[in-house]
C-alpha cells in the first residue's frame, strides 16, 4: 500500500525515513545473489518538485487566497482605524500631559493601555484564524496537487520524487538537482488544467501568497 496524500503532506519530513528504508533494500538486494527467475531491476528515473511552490502558484491557490485576503480586508481596515485612534491619543498625552493632574494624566494611559491591549487582542484573533484559514485552502489544494503529481509522475514513468522544497525541518534536502528533472511547472500546469480554474489577475508583487508548510499532524 502507498503513502497516502494525507501523509506526504503533513509528514513530509518522514520522506527521510522512506530514503533509509529504500536505501537498506537497495543495499540488501545488491548484496544477494539474483535468482535466474528475478525480472530485470528498470533504470531508476528521479523527478525533483517544489511541493509547496507548486500548491501556491496554482490558479485554484491564488484565486483562494486572494478571495482570503478580500474576506479579511475589514479587519485589516479595522485594526488600522484602532492604531491611528491610539497614536492620536499618546500624542496628546505627550503634549499635554505637564498640564494635567496626575489623576488625569493617569486616567489618559490607563485608556490608551486598555486600548492597546484591546487591540492586540484582535489582532492576535484576526492572525490565528487567518493562518488557520490559510492551513485549510493548502491542504484543500495540495491533496488535489498530490493525485495529478502521482499520476504525472506515473505517467512520466518515474520511480521516485524528491520534494526539493528547501525546508530546513525536513528531509531529504537537495543539494543538486538538474534543471530537466525539475517536474515543479510541469505538475502546475498539468493541475491547472484538470481543475479548470483560470488564471487570476495578476497581483502586486508585494501580495503574492507563500503558503506555509503544513503543521506536523498525527497520520491517521
Amino acid at each position: 500500500m502507498g503513502i497516502s496524500k494525507e501523509f506526504f503532506i503533513q509528514m513530509k519530513h518522514s520522506l527521510a525515513i522512506v530514503f533509509m528504508l529504500a536505501s537498506g533494500i537497495a543495499l540488501s538486494a545488491a548484496a544477494q545473489t539474483p535468482s535466474a527467475s528475478a525480472a530485470p531491476a528498470g533504470p531508476t528515473k528521479i523527478a525533483v518538485i517544489a511541493f509547496q511552490t507548486a500548491v501556491g502558484q496554482t490558479n485554484e491557490f491564488q484565486r483562494n487566497f486572494a478571495d482570503l485576503q478580500k474576506k479579511y480586508e475589514p479587519k485589516k481596515t479595522q485594526l488600522k482605524s484602532m492604531a491611528d485612534e491610539i497614536d492620536g491619543l499618546q500624542k496628546q498625552l505627550q503634549a499635554q500631559g505637564d498640564k494635567l493632574s496626575d489623576a488625569e494624566r493617569a486616567s489618559r494611559a490607563k485608556v490608551i493601555d486598555d486600548k492597546q491591549k484591546s487591540a492586540q487582542r484582535l489582532a492576535e484573533d484576526a492572525r490565528n484564524d487567518l493562518q488557520g484559514e490559510m492551513q485549510e485552502i493548502y491542504n484543500a489544494v495540495a491533496g488535489k496537487v498530490f493525485d495529478t503529481l502521482s499520476k504525472y509522475a506515473q505517467q512520466q514513468g518515474y520511480t521516485l520524487v524528491v520534494d526539493g522544497s528547501g525546508s530546513q525541518q525536513q528531509a531529504p534536502v537537495v543539494l543538486y538537482a538538474s534543471p530537466s528533472t525539475d517536474i515543479t511547472k510541469a505538475v502546475i500546469d498539468a493541475y491547472n488544467v484538470s481543475s479548470g480554474v483560470p488564471a487570476p489577475p495578476p497581483q502586486p508583487a508585494a501580495s503574492a501568497p507563500k503558503p506555509a508548510a503544513p503543521k506536523p499532524a498525527a497520520a491517521h
